[in-house]
Formats: structure tokens, sequence, C-alpha cells
């Protein structure tokens, strides 16, 4: 059995960060943990330098954190095809690509990575084949999930163990504070880090906040949702390491931080509001409690996407938790029938620390599931 050691993940950005933040996370943990060769293939670099930093999207190609990152152009030019090849949400790959792929005296194993789904039917397609329909060549599917059945969701080794460790540490709390130039949270405040898409339902929740009972410190990376906020507060949107106070809330805008600094926020926060797949998943392991924001789809399809995940997720939770979160997660993605803004979020605050165990015991639960990039390496090496 030849262990598969060059790897080709192909990119193709729609959701600026989600899609970018898992190809980069999962090129990493390849890199890092498996000691792949990786190259990452991306047509949009500029989405990526946003949550990686050390990466200079002006170059057509660089290596960092272990990776080979490389501009995705056309026409496209490459030396040579790679062991494993990833094709990234369905992308597609460049025609050329796939001739010299299937030219090849051993073809390259190729996956193609799907997004992230809670629904049952996943565990019937994820790890099948479907032919090329010309050429002979084999894709496999693979889709994240959350049950053996499927591929399992990405997950560096000591994750959790860096997570624990953090959260014991006062002054790599103060550290990450300072860098984010806010204060460190006051003891009677919620604390909460918002990422979310353009939202219908945003200002009704900083109205229930401003209006609420408890305060509310509100931590919005910079730039996010910017248009919508400037509409709240009347074109007196805070900069970077300034506040915004009106009623209860305290609305702070922060620097857009790279993925790693991302997770510790998440571990701080008493409640995240998250977007997309990369985030969604990140809020999980952080073990707080956490809102999804779910990209719209043609047809209402996300609704029951969400639902299928509330489905899982609430297992084990308690009636008036299970009521809490759900009733509040279709109040912020629009749902018509939803309560009002104001009473969900009532519900929900009175609720976070019973929601905060469960989802303690909910990461713990995922961490006994197969390892996304840990499966992807052990199916490749076993393929002939």
């Amino acid at each position: 059995m030849a262990s598969k050691r060059s790897w080709d993940i192909f990119c193709r950005i729609v959701d600026n960060y989600g899609d970018a933040g898992v190809c980069w996370r999962l090129a990493r943990i390849l890199a890092t943990e498996h000691a792949r060769s990786v190259t990452l293939w991306l047509n949009d670099p500029f989405a990526l330098a946003r949550i990686a930093t050390e990466v200079d999207p002006s170059r057509e190609e660089q290596h960092t954190s272990g990776v080979t990152i490389r501009h995705w152009v056309t026409p496209f030019a490459f030396a040579a095809t790679a062991d494993v090849v990833i094709e990234a949400f369905g992308c597609g790959l460049p025609d050329t690509y796939v001739a010299a792929m299937a030219n090849q005296p051993v073809a390259p194993v190729w996956f193609i990575l799907e997004y992230l789904s809670a629904e049952p039917w996943v565990e019937t397609v994820h790890g099948q084949a479907s032919p090329h329909p010309r050429l002979p060549l084999a894709r496999r599917f693979w889709f994240p999930g959350f049950t053996v059945r499927t591929g399992g969701l990405l997950r560096e080794r000591e994750l959790l163990a860096q997570r624990d460790a953090f959260l014991r540490r006062t002054d790599a709390q103060n550290a990450l504070w300072s860098a984010l130039r806010t204060p460190p949270p006051a003891a009677d405040e919620i604390r909460v880090s918002l990422f979310c898409y353009p939202n219908v339902s945003l200002h009704a929740l900083l109205d229930a906040w401003a209006e609420g009972q408890s305060p509310v410190s509100c931590l919005v990376p910079k730039g996010v949702v910017r248009d919508s906020l400037d509409r709240w507060t009347g074109g007196h949107v805070s900069d970077v390491g300034e506040a915004l106070a009106r009623g209860r809330l305290t609305l702070r805008m922060i620097p857009f931080v790279d993925q790693d600094d991302y997770d510790r926020l998440l571990w701080l926060c008493d409640i995240n509001f998250v977007r997309g797949e990369d985030s969604f998943v990140r809020a999980q392991w952080a073990g707080r409690p956490f809102v999804w924001h779910i990209y719209p789809q043609a047809e209402s399809a996300h609704w029951v996407k969400l639902d299928a995940f509330l489905d899982r997720f609430e297992a084990g939770m308690s009636n008036t938790s299970m009521s809490a979160v759900r009733r509040f997660w279709h109040a912020w993605n629009g749902a018509t029938d939803a309560p009002a803004m104001a009473e969900a979020w009532r519900d929900l605050a009175a609720l976070r620390y019973a929601i905060g165990e469960h989802a303690q015991s909910w990461a713990s639960r995922l961490a006994s599931l197969p390892e996304l990039a840990d499966g992807l390496v052990t199916a490749a090496d076993c393929s002939v």
C-alpha cells in the first residue's frame, strides 16, 4: 500500500471565508499532521488573506504553514498532477489537468469534497464512487457530517486540549482582548461574537439587546454587515477599538483576525453567532452556545438543512432548552412563523448556561467521530 504523498486541493471561492477557510484548514492539517506535500489552488487569494494573515495575495505562488498556495488562473499552468486531488465543493477542475490525470500510468485518487450537511441521505452517498463520463477516471464523494457513516469534521489533533488550556490562562485571554482592542468582559455582561451574512433580523436583535434586561457586549469583525450596522447606528459605526453604547447594548468593532485567533474568540464568548461552514464547525468545537446563520438557498432548501442539524444537535437537551434554541434560530434566520426577536432572545439568554453545558457535551461527542482529514488520508492510501 503506497503512501499518497502529494495532494492538490482546488477551491473556487463562492462564500469568501467559508470556502477558503475549510480548504485552508484542511491543507494545513494534511501538511502539518500527516506530512503530505499540499498545494492549494485558489481563484481568489485575497479571500484567504483575510483569515490567513501570513498569505500575500499578490503572489502567484508562495509557501507558508507547510502549504504551497497557487493562484488558479486561466490559462491554467501546472508541472504535474498530484497523487491525490481534492475538488472542493464540486468546483470543477481545469480541463487540461483532468486530461493529464487520465494520462497517468496510475490515475490520481480524486475526491469531491462536498458541503457539510446533517441530512440523513448524506450517509447513503458518502464515500461512493462516480465514474467520469468520458475518461477512465473515478471520482469519490466525501461528505463531512455528524455521524460515523460520514466523513466527520475537520479537527486538529490537539484542538480541544489547546482550548481547555487557553481557558485556564487569564494572561493568554487578556492578551487576546488586548490584540482585539477591547476590554475583558465585565462580570455581569453577556459577551457575544457576531459573524453573519446581511440579515433582515439583525436590527430587531440589536433592538432586543439595547432594550433588554442584561448588558450585552457585541463584538463584530471589521467589515461584517457594515451597511446594516451603519443604518442601525445612523451612520455612527464605531471603528476598531471604539465602542458605541445604546441602552443595555455596547457594540464593539474588532479586527478581522486569522483562524487561530478566531477560535480563541469563540472559546471566550458567551454566545457565538456564526455563518457558513467553517465558523459553524469551529463554534461547535468551542463548546459554547452558538447560533447559525445558514446561507439562504433557492426554494428555501436551507430550512431542511438547518432543521436537520437541529434534530441532531438537540438530542439530549431538555424540552425547554430545545424549544428556546429552535425558536431563536428560526427567528434569526427569518422564518415567517418565528416568535418576535425580543421574546426569542429573552428565552435563549435565560437558558444559556444549560445550553452551554449541552454544547460542551456535543463537542465531546463529535470528537469521538472520525476526523475528516484523517479519513481522507486513510482512504487515499488504501486506494490502488
